[in-house]
């Protein structure tokens, strides 16, 4: 049975390039290219990498790099887009929990909840790190973003004790306080103007957790962060009001 996730990007490539989020892809890869110092020898793995937007620009930029995602629709739409930009970028259909790279690259980036952690268990999603540790050099660099467990922790909370002040008891939250798992129900329209949806599951982590999970695969530097589209910044303090935090660590 498909995941909400294959059902999802099954057919979705051009709606999701109109997405808002979208937008940021020039000021994130700024932001990249400061945490590798320009440096153009670097080469650069792009998990999730979804219509390509990031692998790109960054090839566009004179970067070696490699896109992978799950979604053959969203290969296509990215290597149609790479040769009508020019670039030459190396896509490739793998699964994030298995990639086929062992201490190859020098920056590994995993932006927009392209893969991690969208997985059913909170073991695919650290098989989802490790893979991404493991295609790594040794002073290697990854930058991620995931969503941030603080916020939905924090409107849970405050929701609740409102809720309490006036008696009204019918209070009803996806987030579940145990598992730090929202469910949803996302209603979209696909490539070829179907209404469908899909019963959406994903995974949120406090600042703790991942600095744990990153420590147990070897990572000596970790810094947390807020994170706004295409601003990236290690300016941005992460505070209860960021919906998604950004993840810098390196060996």
């Amino acid at each position: 049975m498909k995941q909400w996730y294959e059902e999802l990007f099954a057919n979705y490539a051009g709606q999701y390039d109109k997405q808002p989020f979208t937008s940021g892809t020039l000021g994130e890869v700024d932001f990249i290219e400061e945490e590798i110092n320009h440096h153009r020898a670097s080469r650069i793995l792009d998990v999730g990498c979804g219509t390509g937007r990031h692998s790109i620009e960054l090839a566009r930029r004179g970067y070696s790099v490699v896109g992978i995602d799950l979604s053959e629709s969203m290969l296509s739409k990215a290597r149609a887009k790479a040769q009508a930009s020019g670039v030459g970028v190396e896509f490739m259909q793998a699964d994030a929990r298995h990639l086929p790279f062992r201490h190859e690259f020098d920056l590994v980036i995993m932006l927009c909840e392209g893969a991690f952690p969208l997985m059913q268990t909170d073991e695919m999603n650290f098989m989802i790190l490790q893979s991404a540790a493991n295609a790594l050099k040794e002073n290697g660099k990854f930058i991620f973003t995931t969503l941030n467990g603080l916020f939905p922790l924090f409107h849970s909370v405050k929701d609740f004790i409102n809720a309490q002040a006036t008696d009204d008891h019918s209070v009803s939250n996806s987030f579940d306080l145990m598992t730090f798992r929202d469910t949803s129900t996302f209603d979209f329209v696909d490539d070829d103007g179907t209404s469908k949806s899909v019963q959406a599951n994903e995974r949120y982590y406090v600042p703790s957790e991942i600095s744990w999970l990153l420590k147990s695969l070897h990572f000596t530097t970790i810094d947390i962060y807020g994170c706004k589209i295409g601003a990236c910044s290690r300016n941005d303090t992460l505070t209860t009001e960021d919906f998604e935090m950004l993840v810098v660590a390196q060996r």
